[in-house]
């Protein structure tokens, strides 16, 4: 189940339909730009928190990937980073 995720996430990445990073996801969940957010296992609490907190507001959903660490979601999107957001509704369903 989390390959598939993380090849989706790829091909987001790849189709220019990702937001990487907290901040930068954070934001986009404010003005209602992105689908879906999806976390690391090991992004601090605090940013977890933060995520789902926007998330809850605006009605949207967050991923939290159990089985998988910074480093993998990094490389399945290319960019070191935690946490990403889509921005393409479809890619969002898929996943």
């Amino acid at each position: 189940m989390t390959d598939k995720v993380l090849t989706l996430l790829g091909f987001a990445a790849k189709s220019g339909n990702l937001i990487y990073g907290a901040n930068a996801t954070m934001e986009a969940l404010k003005v209602k730009k992105a689908f879906l957010a999806v976390a690391a296992a090991d992004v601090s609490p605090k940013t977890l928190k933060e995520i789902q907190f926007f998330a809850q507001k605006n009605s949207l959903p967050v991923l939290s990937l159990e089985n998988e660490r910074i480093e993998s979601l990094s490389n399945a999107v290319g960019r070191k980073c935690g946490v990403v957001a889509l921005t393409d509704r479809q890619f969002a369903q898929s996943v």
